[in-house]
């Protein structure tokens, strides 16, 4: 005879010794999770959504991308990957997704730029038609391929984190899957790590073992630049399971990248400085816009204050998780439609048809 486990017999007891109560108790935790679930699961969509204009899953590459790239045979692997990372089961990239995927790739023609998807099939080499696949082809140093989980975490201190059964139904699971992503693909490959919310205007590839201060004493980990099976990653993989709460925001990410660099460092505050070998990145340099001015992406500049305020730019960080809601006029004079026109102008083309 089957006997029941321990902790639902306890359950059990409490709930008929105490039914009212008891009752209330779990209904409340059930409607509160289940609100956390749909809350989170709204927000995904609406942020991975991409507006719908029966676009075309074919383009012309003479017509959108006539010189992509000057390219002399295959990229170098010594120049190092760039590496983008969708970890939802998302195959419908935004403007802003192949923007930053097109702006990595001409600013970088002599390094493979790698789309990792977690929702393309494994077994299936054909890309699903979409207008943002069939350009970023057009590039001949920007591969798409299956975003394999289980095999990235192989090896590390994170397989067990990921192969726990309930993983997934933690609030912000997404999130802290990016999160753990982009520190094992810097363990294990070295290279450039980009979000892809992100604008390239230079390449990065002389910004080594570095990552860019966000604002005053918070790092930030949508750029990271670092040499394969560097300390400092093996670091943040030990702290990621050592010191893991997947229930608070930010605490797998920005506030890894913090607390790991201060103890590298031996410091209180970070500010701008290089420590070990370890580089921490005026803000300016791939943030320049603070999130708190998001806004300021969707305002007019001129010319002249657009080169001011990207003079000691690499990238531009786009805070898609506050803009992406933002209606943006194209063409236009906001610093936003500027930078698509200047850094990935074949999506920008794209934009101005649709």
């Amino acid at each position: 005879m089957l006997r029941m486990p321990s902790c639902l017999l306890k359950l059990t007891r409490v709930v008929l010794s105490h039914k009212p109560w008891a009752l209330f108790f779990l209904i409340f935790v059930f409607v509160s999770f289940a609100y956390i679930k749909l809350y989170l699961g709204i927000w995904e969509d609406s942020e991975n959504r991409v507006p719908t204009y029966g676009l075309s899953a074919e383009i012309g590459c003479a017509h959108y991308v006539p010189s992509p790239l000057n390219i002399a045979g295959e990229p170098s692997p010594s120049a190092g990957n760039v590496f983008f990372v969708e970890t939802s089961e998302q195959t419908t990239p935004s403007y802003l997704f192949s923007c930053s995927v097109e702006s990595a790739a001409r600013t970088h023609p002599a390094s493979r730029v790698v789309v990792l998807m977690k929702g393309l099939a494994k077994e299936n080499s054909t890309l699903p038609k979409h207008w943002a696949f069939s350009l970023l082809r057009c590039f001949p140093n920007v591969e798409i391929r299956p975003l394999d989980l289980t095999e990235l975490f192989s090896g590390t201190p994170l397989e067990r984190w990921y192969l726990w059964p309930l993983r997934h139904w933690e609030p912000y699971f997404l999130a802290v899957l990016s999160d753990a992503c982009r520190i094992v693909l810097m363990w294990k490959f070295g290279g450039i790590y980009l979000d892809t919310d992100f604008i390239v205007l230079k390449n990065l590839q002389n910004l080594t073992n570095a990552l860019g201060i966000q604002d005053h004493d918070v790092l930030n980990g949508a750029f990271l630049s670092f040499k394969p099976k560097h300390r400092f990653m093996k670091l943040c993989m030990q702290d990621f399971v050592e010191d893991y709460n997947g229930w608070v925001w930010g605490h797998q990410g920005p506030e890894l990248l913090t607390r790991v660099f201060k103890k590298w460092c031996s410091i209180q505050t970070i500010e701008s400085m290089s420590c070990k070998g370890v580089s921490a990145l005026a803000p300016e340099v791939v943030y320049p816009i603070p999130w708190q001015d998001w806004k300021k992406l969707f305002k007019a500049v001129s010319a002249s204050e657009l080169h001011k305020l990207l003079k000691n730019t690499y990238a531009v960080h786009i805070w898609n998780k506050l803009s992406h809601g933002t209606k943006l006029e194209i063409p236009s004079q906001a610093l936003l439609a500027q930078l698509y026109s200047q850094f990935c102008p074949a999506t920008y083309a794209k934009m101005k048809q649709d």
